[in-house]
């Protein structure tokens, strides 16, 4: 079986390049990459993300509670809110969810930004790495 190592990709206009390691097979399907800025270059540039698997299982679940899905409603990286049923008020809910199972802290124009399971997942990497 083949896997992915790398999670973060980023290119910046200064040719500099940023790769950081992990797993990124999930079951039978491949997470997708999300296009950005990176923050960590002086210049902005392309940053190709995935999450980590139990980043984006825990985000699965916290999806499901908080839009109470039944365990047959399919979830991907791609699936984006809105075509769950979401409103606003449900984004909002599930960002605070969020936070709270990963004791992180989103801000608002972060939280604007997520609008599907993958982008929430990278996010949360993203700050989690921070924290660290």
């Amino acid at each position: 079986m083949a896997s992915v190592s790398a999670t973060c990709i980023g290119f910046g206009t200064s040719f500099e390049l940023s790769v950081r390691a992990r797993s990124q097979r999930i079951g039978k399907s491949w997470s997708l990459v999300s296009w950005g800025r990176s923050s960590g270059f002086r210049t902005s540039g392309l940053q190709i993300c995935a999450a980590k698997p139990e980043t984006l299982e825990k985000v699965n679940g916290i999806v499901r509670k908080q839009l109470a899905l039944s365990p047959e409603t399919e979830l991907t990286p791609q699936t984006k809110f809105t075509e769950l049923g979401a409103d606003s008020l449900d984004t909002v809910e599930i960002v605070m969810g969020l936070e709270e199972e990963f004791d992180i802290s989103v801000e608002e124009e972060n939280s604007e930004n997520i609008t599907t399971i993958q982008e929430a997942a990278d996010l949360i990497d993203k700050l989690v790495d921070k924290k660290a």
